[in-house]
């Protein structure tokens, strides 16, 4: 398989659809933002908790390569019940991950974009949402 067959497959093109069923909610409480040094990609995210202080809704605002994208559409579909510990392991076994010194991190979907990772003009947009998750989970105010 030529390198950006083997890239864009149609699983992964078919994820970046699926974003559609996370529009950007500016009126939710939380907001975080990433860009990727490498590429110039960006994505925004829009979240609310639960009581437990875990992701109960989401929308995205992303502006990416389809690989920015389908990392997007894989964190969200599996983002929902998921709080800041959770999001700040999974960004950190992604970061291993994508620098071959780990395994692909336990994330369902995210095996649609292991290509990728010999790519490393893409790894920055495959971060964005966990960095933009973790930016917003971040600046919640600790309940009482």
């Amino acid at each position: 398989m030529a390198g950006a067959d083997k890239l864009y497959t149609p699983e992964l093109l078919a994820l970046a659809v699926t974003l559609a069923e996370y529009p950007p909610d500016p009126a939710l409480p939380l907001h975080g933002d990433a860009r990727s040094k490498s590429c110039g990609s960006t994505l925004r995210i829009d979240l609310a908790l639960d009581r437990e202080r875990r992701i109960e809704r989401l929308g995205l605002q992303v502006r990416a390569c389809a690989v920015g994208q389908a990392s997007a559409a894989i964190f969200a579909g599996a983002a929902m019940g998921r709080g800041l510990a959770e999001i700040e392991a999974a960004h950190r076994a992604l970061t291993a991950w994508l620098a071959a010194s780990g395994d692909l991190p336990d994330w369902p979907g995210l095996d649609a974009i292991a290509p990728a990772r010999d790519y490393p003009a893409r790894h920055g947009a495959i971060m964005l949402p966990w960095t933009a998750a973790r930016d917003a989970l971040s600046s919640a105010a600790p309940s009482d």
